[in-house]
């Protein structure tokens, strides 16, 4: 009887095919989920503002006309046309590209000397604190350090006059011949930090026994840095020399608190640039196309940028 009753008893109800589809679509949609909250701050705080500044950038008057008219690319025209725009592009490059250069030249010395074991522990120690220094400061703290070091009665000055290397007090920053080379000079100490710290991470990594069979192998101290160290820092070179190339494109704080984009735009970089457009003269357009420009500069570094790490 009780087999009867058993085989007379519904069977339990399956999961249909439509609710089977559902759970794994909900499934697929659980990670964007987690994204959401992070994709819309970068929407609102990102991409909106890029798309308001290309559009004042077809615009004219943008913001200071109620009723601004669509000017396609006269902006941009307007732009290029000014001998301004040209000599602060020209020195931005200058300026970026001294400095990154000599960002990894300093930043591979002192990670050299940090990561050698010909120096006392101890005095590594001291070194190490003493080279990370620079990226203790802000950019405020190191705008007005070297305005005092550079003053034409600072200690620069005092010192080079009591070697005999200057005979007279050079105005660093009021001079159109040294001031763009004397804030390159303030940028280079304030960033060769970054390199430091990544590549002494790099050379931290590189495995000793590559030295051990090069030295077997009769390689001297020169080869070995060539034919070994290079090679093996070349990924971290790369993408640091290209992350380097995009931000200090971008300064803006150190040239603005040291020279101000002068004297006579002996100092001024493209961010200097338009920052006096819009809010010395207020031609929002105008400005807000100087800054697509930089904007595409940097995106076509950023694209090579990209690019090497999905080769890595």
């Amino acid at each position: 009887m009780n087999r009867s009753i058993t085989a007379l008893a519904p069977a339990p109800p399956k999961a249909g095919k439509k609710g089977r589809l559902s759970y794994k679509t909900l499934r697929k949609l659980v990670p964007y989920l987690y994204v959401t909250p992070a994709t819309l701050l970068l929407v609102l705080l990102m991409l909106f503002p890029m798309a308001m500044v290309l559009r004042y950038s077809l615009m004219d008057g943008a913001i200071m006309k109620r009723d601004a008219a669509f000017a396609g690319l006269q902006n941009y025209i307007t732009i290029f046309q000014n001998p301004v725009f040209w000599q602060s592009l020209y020195q931005t490059l200058y300026f970026t590209i001294m400095s990154v250069v000599f960002h990894f030249v300093l930043g591979l010395a002192f990670a050299l000397l940090l990561n050698t074991n010909r120096v006392n522990p101890t005095i590594r120690s001291i070194l190490r604190v003493l080279f990370i220094l620079p990226w203790l400061f802000t950019a405020v703290i190191i705008a007005i350090i070297w305005r005092l070091l550079l003053d034409p009665n600072g200690v620069v000055n005092s010192v080079l006059m009591t070697l005999h290397i200057i005979n007279f007090k050079v105005e660093w920053f009021s001079s159109t011949s040294t001031a763009i080379h004397a804030l390159t000079f303030a940028n280079i100490w304030a960033g060769y930090p970054l390199f430091m710290v990544s590549l002494l991470a790099g050379l931290q990594g590189i495995s000793k026994e590559l030295y051990e069979a090069a030295g077997i192998d009769g390689a001297n101290e020169l080869q070995k840095f060539w034919y070994i160290t290079i090679p093996q820092l070349m990924p971290i070179i790369i993408s640091i020399s290209l992350l380097d190339f995009i931000w200090t494109m971008q300064v803006f704080p150190l040239v603005w608190m040291t020279t101000g984009g002068g004297p006579i735009y002996a100092t001024e970089m493209l961010s200097t640039f338009t920052y006096k457009l819009a809010f010395a003269q207020y031609e929002f357009s105008l400005a807000s196309a100087s800054a697509i420009v930089i904007l595409i500069i940097s995106m076509s570094v950023t694209y090579f940028y990209i690019k090497h790490q999905q080769r890595r």
